[in-house]
């Protein structure tokens, strides 16, 4: 559970810009503020089946996007490439040049 937030999050969080405003009131609330679906509801005056529906769409209308665009998958190779850096800076320092030439190649 804690996983699919997290993704969801980092997901929101790249791909926010493409949703509606109402998207983005409801999966801010949910995921970052912590509202309930109860609470959701309440708040925008509709039912909480109405709330868990849009909320459920617009999580995978993110995965589409990610499926198509890759920007978190590209954020989590650049991450582990900079923790590998990291490491031989340390350690190997030779090795060092061929990490920084395969974060200069990325898209």
């Amino acid at each position: 559970m804690l996983d699919k937030t997290m993704r969801i999050n980092y997901l929101f969080d790249f791909y926010q810009a493409l949703l509606t405003p109402k998207q983005k009131n409801y999966m801010g609330l949910y995921y970052l503020d912590d509202y309930s679906l109860g609470e959701i509801a309440e708040q925008y005056n509709v039912s909480r089946q109405a709330v868990y529906d849009n909320i459920k769409r617009t999580e995978a209308m993110l995965e589409e996007y990610e499926e198509k665009l890759g920007l978190f998958a590209k954020f989590q190779e650049r991450d582990q490439l900079l923790s590998s850096l990291r490491e031989l800076l340390n350690s190997e320092p030779d090795n060092v040049i061929a990490i920084i030439d395969r974060l200069e190649n990325m898209e």
